[in-house]
């Protein structure tokens, strides 16, 4: 590719110009474990992409645009694919996935990053299996059974199946609805890869982000599927769980229990999880243990990341890069994203692995 990344000529096809100016010193000498230090930044930084991180966005925005007043950070929930697909044009400083760039993106972001990337995790949430049924205020399901609801070959409420998992409940002879996402979505990504993985057969769509199985409803985003699976009766769908609102959330069969989708339990996946193969040390990326038996752990969990250039033309734009992502990654912007979203903070030692990689941000 011949392209000069995020100046006034790039691609059409981004539509974005990134004009960044420091005043400061720059984030270099910021001290992770406190969000900060007293050196400013300015300027403005473009970023899009996860939904399911547009709450803990909107957070960590307020405290850091705070901190650094001559900042304005844009975010853009357009979906992870959006976010990844500008990012990978050159049209973005930095994207949140709830996917990893895959082998395919990730030889185009070096080519768009002229060099290597850096691939964070940074948010970390339970995808709840959200349902919206009168007279059931609790609802336990197994992956087979989620998974044949989604496929459409679970279609009533009252199914041996789910009666099976609520034997106690009063469940209705009425349809089911489910409800899945319209966009590019890596939450669909995180949903379908628990259900093929643990479904044992009852879901037969893949590991995809666009959805697979005709029939259901569609809807774009996170907030539109919450708002398909509140204004119906008898919907199923999935979401972050911090979105999720007055729904119900069901439990999730792990081992011989049902475990539900809380901050606290998804947070155990991380003990388990496994690098990918092939990645560079600054390109965390995870694949999760989604067949776990594990009592108190929920497999059904978004990793999602925030994904930037290892390398910046310009020294302003990469000093304003390494700042954010560095007060996003922190004790303290952890701690804000957990009390405005309801993710599960970063433990100290994979928050110290990940301000490492941070930490190589800089000026080409």
């Amino acid at each position: 590719m011949n392209r000069t990344f995020l100046r006034s000529s790039a691609t059409a096809a981004a539509a974005l110009t990134i004009a960044l100016s420091l005043t400061a010193c720059g984030a270099a000498n910021e001290d992770p474990s406190e969000g900060g230090s007293d050196s400013k930044v300015s300027g403005t930084l473009n970023a899009g992409g996860s939904s399911a991180q547009e709450a803990a966005v909107a957070a960590w925005k307020k405290e850091f645009q705070t901190t650094n007043p001559d900042v304005t950070v844009n975010y853009d929930p357009v979906g992870s694919g959006g976010g990844r697909e500008q990012f990978l044009a050159g049209g973005l400083a930095l994207a949140g996935s709830d996917a990893y760039l895959d082998d395919e993106e990730l030889a185009t972001a070096k080519e768009t990053c002229k060099g290597d990337i850096v691939e964070v995790p940074v948010y970390v949430s339970p995808i709840a299996v959200i349902y919206n049924l009168d007279g059931v205020d609790k609802l336990n399901l197994s992956a087979k059974t989620i998974g044949s609801i989604f496929e459409g070959k679970i279609t009533k409420w009252n199914d041996p199946a789910i009666t099976a998992d609520n034997p106690d409940a009063d469940l209705p002879d009425s349809d089911i609805t489910a409800v899945h996402r319209s966009d590019d979505s890596g939450t669909t990504k995180n949903f379908t890869d628990y259900l093929d993985k643990a479904s044992d057969g009852g879901w037969t769509g893949g590991v995809v982000e666009t959805w697979p199985v005709k029939g259901g409803e569609a809807a774009e985003g996170t907030s539109g599927v919450v708002a398909a699976v509140t204004g119906g009766q008898g919907t199923i769908g999935y979401a972050d769980e911090s979105q999720a609102g007055d729904l119900g959330k069901a439990s999730v069969k792990v081992g011989d229990e049902y475990t539900d989708p809380t901050p606290e339990a998804a947070s155990k996946v991380l003990d388990s999880a496994a690098p990918v193969d092939g990645r560079g040390d600054t390109d965390i990326a995870i694949d999760i243990d989604r067949k776990t038996e594990e009592a108190g752990v929920y497999p059904i969990v978004l990793v999602s990341y925030q994904i930037a250039c290892q390398k910046y033309d310009d020294a302003a734009q990469a000093e304003l890069v390494k700042a954010w992502l560095t007060y996003v990654a922190s004790e303290d912007g952890q701690a804000a994203a957990a009390k405005s979203a309801g993710s599960a903070p970063l433990s100290s030692d994979f928050s110290s692995k990940v301000q490492a990689a941070i930490d190589t941000i800089s000026a080409a």
